[in-house]
């Protein structure tokens, strides 16, 4: 996936607003089960937010964010407080429920 531009970061921004957080991070942090959670919920919605219950320092939050980054080939969208949003493009071109802008 090619990187987001800053434009695009902030339209997908925009877009999760009204998104609900969908995977929740408890005190075992980044475990299989989150990370299969995260994929999931990228696969069915391309744009989520995943709350941070128990990590409250950003550098913790950041390591586990950018595991998911690695690992499932999402992209950060922004950080508000606890809640990170994540986007992941849908591969199937049907199934594509967000249209980026391209300028």
């Amino acid at each position: 996936m090619e990187k987001l531009r800053g434009f695009q970061r902030k339209y997908l921004r925009g877009v999760a607003h009204s998104l609900k957080p969908v995977v929740l991070i408890g005190q075992k942090g980044n475990t299989s089960e989150v990370l299969k959670a995260v994929e999931s919920a990228l696969e069915t919605h391309e744009l989520i937010k995943v709350k941070f219950i128990d990590f409250k320092e950003k550098d913790q939050k950041m390591e586990i964010i950018n595991d998911f980054q690695k690992k499932s080939g999402c992209e950060m969208v922004g950080m508000v407080g606890h809640t990170a949003i994540l986007y992941r493009k849908h591969h199937d071109l049907e199934k594509r429920k967000i249209i980026l802008p391209d300028r």
